[in-house]
């Protein structure tokens, strides 16, 4: 059986990310073909979630820092050195950022596949240094990768010949699951059935929750409330930002959620929205799809992929247009709506990842 060694990912379970997400549901589909070896980052790493397997793939824990703009780097070095050490069959890189080892894995004559998620520069959090390094790292990664799978058509169509040629793309999967009818969890938080608009991801600038807010309140009064779902991290302006905001409106932030509880709440919410302004392929958005939820996102390429109605954007940023779609949506009958999401299950993505992998080897 192929090894394959993964970095890139602050690790799983139960840690929040769209890079996390992919990978806990990737991987276990790849498990009859390939022994799978994921690193994690250790301060990410709840107590209870120190486990050294999860559904048979093996976890690899080092240290790393929560230092911005290092965090990556530092991890990302040492994942490079353990794999130069043990070359197992292919190496598979998550985002470009870590992409810039790719040349020393290629030194110890390991086979490289990169996933390019997003062009993580284009995220507001980032400096002008920060950018020109993330910059440079996707150049040093789509030269030296053996083989490219791009989540986002649109990335991947950008790109010059000679990177199309050695790249593929393969979107994203999502987990079908049929609706919760338990209540607890979102009770325990004040809520009630179709009660609630919902939005989901981790509290960053790029997810443009802070418009979401004020679109939110603009298109009041209307009984429902607003609900973030999502990661914090503390020490970030941006993060105080919108928590001073909410509790201004009166908007429940839970923090991070994930299994049952985040079940409910899509299970239960009158209306998804996802304001971001920038992604790769949104898991949040298939899983909000996935239980046939009216949904309304910011009309960025990466929000397209997927196949919604025309009247489902609004314009990026626009806290006005956000407000009437709002009020235009809650003008109708509580609704489930049907999605073409068939094509993407975690199989049909596993698959095509086994044929790329298969091809290199």
């Amino acid at each position: 059986m192929k090894t394959v060694y993964v970095f890139g990912t602050r690790g799983f379970p139960g840690v929040q990310g769209g890079v996390e997400k992919h990978c806990e549901q990737l991987y276990p589909e790849l498990l009859s073909e390939y022994d799978i070896h994921v690193f994690r980052r250790i301060p990410f790493l709840k107590t209870d979630k120190k486990i050294k397997e999860f559904k048979g793939i093996h976890f690899i824990d080092l240290p790393s820092t929560r230092i911005k703009g290092f965090e990556a780097f530092f991890h990302s070095f040492l994942c490079t050195i353990f794999c130069m050490i043990k070359r197992p069959d292919i190496v598979h890189i998550h985002n470009i950022g870590p992409g810039m080892f790719i040349p020393l894995l290629k030194l110890a004559k390991v086979k490289v596949v990169l996933t390019y998620h997003s062009a993580n520069y284009e995220h507001k959090k980032w400096g002008c240094f920060a950018r020109k390094i993330l910059k440079l790292s996707e150049s040093i990664a789509l030269k030296w990768a053996d083989a490219v799978i791009f989540v986002n058509k649109g990335q991947f169509e950008r790109f010059d010949g000679k990177i199309r040629a050695k790249s593929v793309y393969i979107p994203n999967g999502v987990s079908i699951k049929s609706p919760s009818e338990k209540t607890d969890f979102i009770e325990s938080i004040g809520l009630k059935h179709q009660g609630y608009i919902l939005a989901v991801g981790r509290i960053t600038q790029e997810k443009g929750f802070d418009y979401l807010i004020d679109g939110y309140v603009n298109s009041l009064p209307h009984g429902l409330k607003l609900v973030l779902a999502g990661g914090i991290d503390h020490k970030s302006a941006y993060a105080s930002e919108i928590k001073e905001k909410a509790a201004k409106h009166h908007v429940i932030m839970p923090g991070y959620v994930d299994g049952e509880p985040l079940r409910q709440l899509y299970s239960h919410a009158r209306l998804f929205v996802i304001p971001s302004y920038n992604e790769g392929f949104p898991l949040v958005l298939l899983e909000a799809m996935s239980y046939h939820l009216p949904i309304l996102a910011s009309d960025i390429k990466a929000n397209k992929l997927p196949e919604l109605p025309m009247q489902s954007f609004f314009k990026t940023g626009d806290t006005q247009d956000l407000s009437r779609h709002i009020r235009q949506e809650l003008s109708l009958e509580p609704r489930k709506v049907d999605y073409a999401i068939s094509n993407y299950t975690w199989t049909n993505v596993a698959s095509k990842v086994a044929e790329v992998f298969d091809a290199i080897i």
